[in-house]
C-alpha cells in the first residue's frame, strides 16, 4: 500500500473493478478513454479485465494497476502504470476517479504523486508520461500544477462527441522530481486533508 495525505494506492481488487465497470460508460470513462463512449456491459468489462490479467502475468512490459481509496477506506477509482521496454526506463500513467463528487478536491493529485514516486523509486523510471484530451481543462491545469511539462500536442488526435480534439502529452523527468513529501508539502495536501476531515460529518469523504 502507498499511503498519501488524501488517498492510498492499494491492490486493485474486484471492488475497484466494479467501480470501473460502472463508470466506463459515464463521464469519467469519457475523459479516461479520450472521448470514447463504448457502452460496455459490466459483464464484458469484467471479462476484459480477467483476460488482461492473464495476458500481463508473464509480460515484462506489463501494466500495473492500483486501486485508489479515500482515507476512510472508500474505493473511488484506479491508477494504471504501463511500462515501456526496459531499456527506455519510462512509464505511462493513466487514472480514473469514477464519481464526480470526488473530483476537484486534490485526491487525483495525491494519487498521481504517489504513482510518480512509485515509478521513480520502485520501477527505476527516468521519465514518466501522461496524455489527455485538449478539452480536459481540469487535467491540463493539474499537470501544470504538479510540475509535468507539455511535450507534445497531437492535432486532431482523437474524436469525441462528434468532434475532433487534440491530444496533449505531458512528462516529468527523474532529475526534476524532489520527492513525494516535498511535492505534497508544496501543494499543501496536508491542509486539504485537514479540511476534508473537518467537513466529514457534513459531506462525503
Amino acid at each position: 500500500m502507498l499511503e498519501g495525505h488524501l488517498v492510498d494506492l492499494v491492490p486493485r481488487t474486484d471492488d475497484y473493478v466494479e467501480i470501473e465497470a460502472i463508470t466506463v460508460n459515464a463521464e469519467a470513462g469519457f475523459w479516461s478513454n479520450a472521448g470514447s463512449r463504448p457502452l460496455v456491459t459490466q459483464a464484458a468489462y469484467h471479462a476484459f479485465v480477467d483476460s488482461s490479467r492473464e495476458r500481463d502475468a508473464d509480460n515484462p512490459m506489463r501494466t500495473i494497476f492500483f486501486g485508489i481509496r479515500t482515507k476512510d477506506g472508500t474505493p473511488i477509482g484506479r491508477m494504471k502504470i504501463r511500462s515501456l521496454p526496459a531499456h527506455l526506463r519510462q512509464n505511462i500513467l493513466g487514472f480514473l476517479i469514477g464519481d464526480p463528487v470526488y473530483w476537484g478536491q486534490g485526491r487525483g493529485t495525491d494519487a498521481l504523486l504517489l504513482a510518480v514516486q512509485y515509478c521513480f523509486d520502485w520501477l527505476d523510471a527516468r521519465k514518466i508520461w501522461l496524455g489527455t484530451m485538449g478539452w480536459n481543462v481540469r487535467v491540463l491545469r493539474q499537470m501544470e500544477k504538479v510540475g509535468f511539462v507539455q511535450e507534445l500536442r497531437q492535432r486532431d488526435g482523437t474524436y469525441g462527441d462528434g468532434q475532433w480534439c487534440d491530444m496533449v502529452v505531458f512528462a516529468r523527468l527523474r532529475e526534476d522530481w524532489p520527492g513525494y513529501v516535498a511535492e505534497a508539502a508544496r501543494l499543501k495536501l496536508h491542509e486539504r486533508a485537514a479540511q476534508i476531515a473537518l467537513d466529514a460529518p457534513n459531506a462525503r469523504m
